[in-house]
Parts: C-alpha cells; structure tokens; sequence
C-alpha cells in the first residue's frame, strides 16, 4: 500500500494549497478529509513512548525516568525510577508488570504504570517486535516466555510482586510454580492475574471459540509470515501484528467503522478536539508489532486448544508443572463482568489450581461494568481495581515481615493469618477471601 499511499499523500497536499481554491469549497474539504482518513489507516504506526516523565503524590511532583534493567533478544526489562529528594527514603514495593505480547507493545499499559507508579517502585516487561530480532539470535517459544518471566524476577530479587495482564497471566503463573518447584530462594510475593485465559473453557468467548475451531496446522498454514527484507529480523518466521489488529477491530467493526466515519465529518468540518481525541486513540490502537511464530503457535496449543494447565499434563523443559507447590505466593486474581475476550471464571481458575496457598492469601475480585480493556485501564481501573491491588500487596508485606520477626520463635499472639485477616477487616470490605470474592 505504500505506493497508493504516497499518491494519496501528494494529491492531498495539492488539493490542500493554501493558493488552491478548490481547498475551501465543499467539494475541496471533502477529498482532503478522505485523503487523510485512508493515510491513517494503511500507514504503519510506529512504536509509541511511555511518555511518563513525572508522577505528582502528596502534592509533590517527582520527575520519572525510564531505566533499563536488563537487556534480552525478545525483552527488555524496563524501571520507572522517580527522582525522589535523597531525604526522602520510601521502601515502596518493587512491583513487575508483565505486559501480554499479543499484538499491542507494551505502552497499551501506560495507565496501568501510571496507577501503579505513584506509591509502587515499578517495573515492566518491553517485548521487541520480532521482525526487528535477527534471525540468528535463536528461536522464542512459550518455554522462552517462562524462563524471561524467572529471570526478570531473579534479577529483581527478593518481596517483588508480579502482575500479569491477559495473556502472560498463564505463563507468570507456570514460572511461579517452576520457581516453587525447584523451592527456590527467590520467587514473587504475590502473583495479580488480571482477565488472562487460564482455563477457556469456562464461559467461552468468540476469541476462544475461534482458537479452538481450526487445528494447530490451520494457523500455522494461514497465519504464519516470514519477514521481508529489508527488517532485521529478515526471513524469520512470525506471526503478523496486522493479522492480530484484524482480528481486535473484527470484534467490533461497527464500532471502528463509525469512529472512522466521525473523523471523515470532522475533519470536513473542522473540529479540532474530536480529530485529535480519535488519532490519540487510534495512534496507540493500530500500534502492532509482530510476533514469533513459535510463541503464537504453542499458545495457541497449550491454551486454548488442549488446555495443558487447568488440567495438570503441562511441561516445562520436560518437568512437569505443579500450581500446586506454589505457597510463598499471594494469589489475587481479577477479572471484568463484560470481559469478551476472556469469559468470567477464566482467570479465577488459578485459584483452583493453587491448593497449596493460604486461603487467607487467596483473593478473587470481579469488577461489575467493565470488558476486558477496563481491567487494567480507564476510571476503574484507577478507582476500584487498583486500589484493591495496592491494599493486596502491603498486606502481604506486612505478613511477610511479620513471619521474618517471629522466625524461629513461637507466635505470641494469633496463627498466622489472623493478623491478614484483621487488616482485611480494616478496609471494610476491599479485600475478601476468594471464596467470597465478586464484589
């Protein structure tokens, strides 16, 4: 399309004179605004920023800077450092973010940094888009997804909290019971799954039911690319960001259709505001990247056709995996009442899987109001969910500091629990335990 496009771009631009007379008739306002509406959509939109360069707590505004923490062929582990005054020492938890390699880059996640950062030292997962990977830096599956996920905690170290959005919710917690399989010295304080397909066979959506109609071959035949040159990551195989941005903007076509048809009128009749609200949306939405083809196609398997994980047959480097060894790690899980990307239940089947964590530790929490996007950004986001998440975490600190001084002692007051349980209390409601939990 880029031949069409740049015709396009140079008839515009024409018409668009201002010596062009034609550019303030009818007839004039209506080319221009076509020509810039079909621009929009076949460009290819490039990476957006975080954009994050202070956070404002306590009426004090704290610059942000972005810090690279580890460097990986496929990930980059990326830290919002906030330049506090040296006298002000605050021990916040250390909190990763997995951001979903499924289309969108990591950015689609700058409300939920921007929740979080306030009162949390923030980390978070900055997948590569794969045409940009050489070919020679080796293959990236689902195992490779894992082993990221128990590095970037390992480097991390000790009393990090990881939350996992959509899609990594099942490979966070398949690294969380590898960790505790191994009963290794590090591993998370808490595991926040957010509306991730755990087990889809609970209240199936399009999405799932769309997974699961063709064989594993299907995919691989119709959806699998090969780079082109001239990307770096030329002649490796992947699966297209533009295929997967099909498929979203398929869902609700309607939707994107009249939102297009919106920008066509007001560009015509120039209102300013609305076209600059649809290219702040669509300029992150139609953002996609590329992913590799042997990730895609073994998520595609392992989760939403043969479902290896709710049913206990799933292996890591031929071990196979436990959730039921997980029991230094907190659970809460979250999932939205009009998710239709993945169904009520989806998620809170962790809960299921994870016999082994305390039930005072266990949490589950369904938001009425809100699809899959509103889980983790937008009013609720940063009104109910996250404020649950952020009580979640500093609870399970306080246990957790409060097992270290009573180590090796008898407990002199109630088991432990009742102390989690009391704080529960406290908050009125905020938290309860997952078999109570739907708000």
């Amino acid at each position: 399309m880029s031949p069409v496009r740049f015709g396009v771009q140079a008839f515009r631009q024409t018409i668009d004179w201002p010596l062009n007379p034609v550019a303030y008739t009818a007839v004039g306002k209506n080319l221009i605004a076509a020509c810039e509406v079909f621009e929009n959509i076949t460009r290819r939109y490039g990476k957006p920023e975080f954009g994050i360069n202070s956070v404002t707590h306590a009426g004090q505004t704290v610059p942000v800077h972005e810090k690279l923490v580890a460097a990986r062929p496929f990930c980059n582990l990326l830290r919002f450092e906030r330049e506090f005054p040296k006298t002000n020492n605050r021990p916040d938890p250390k909190v990763l973010i997995v951001a979903p390699m499924s289309g969108h880059y990591a950015t689609l996640l700058r409300g939920t940094v921007e929740a979080m950062i306030k009162e949390h030292d923030v980390y978070i997962t900055d997948w590569v888009d794969a045409r940009n990977v050489p070919i020679a830096s080796g293959r990236f599956d689902f195992e490779d997804f894992v082993d990221y996920l128990i590095d970037f905690v390992r480097v991390l170290g000790p009393d990090t909290h990881v939350i996992a959005v959509c899609q990594p919710a099942v490979p966070a917690l398949v690294a969380t019971a590898v960790m505790a399989s191994r009963d290794e010295d590090v591993h998370p304080a808490s595991l926040v799954l957010m509306g991730g397909p755990i087990d889809t066979r609970r209240n199936p959506t399009a999405v799932n039911e769309l997974a699961a109609a063709k064989p594993i071959e299907w995919f691989e035949r119709n959806v699998i690319s090969t780079v082109p040159f001239p990307h770096t990551g030329f002649m490796r195989p992947v699966y297209p960001g533009f295929m997967q941005l099909t498929g979203f903007m398929t869902m609700n076509l309607e939707r994107h259709m009249n939102a297009h048809v919106d920008l066509f009128n007001n560009l015509v009749a120039g209102d300013c505001d609305s076209v600059k609200q649809h290219h702040a949306f669509y300029e992150e939405y139609l953002s996609v990247m590329d992913l590799s083809a042997e990730f895609y196609l073994q998520t595609v398997q392992i989760v939403f056709q043969e479902h290896l994980l709710p049913d206990k047959r799933l292996t890591h480097r031929g071990v196979p995996v436990d959730c039921g060894a997980i029991s230094k790690t907190a659970l809460f899980t979250v999932e939205g009442e009009r998710d239709d990307i993945c169904g009520l239940g989806q998620t809170e089947a962790a809960q299921d899987l994870c016999t082994s964590v305390p039930v005072d530790e266990k949490v589950h929490y369904v938001q009425p109001g809100v699809g899959h996007y509103g889980v983790f950004n937008g009013t609720r986001w940063r009104t109910e969910i996250q404020p649950r998440i952020r009580e979640f975490i500093r609870m399970v600190d306080a246990k957790r500091r409060g097992e270290a001084k009573s180590a090796g002692s008898a407990p002199k007051s109630a088991p432990n629990g009742e102390h989690y349980k009391s704080n529960g209390a406290a908050l009125n409601g905020i938290l309860a335990p997952a078999s109570h939990a739907s708000d």
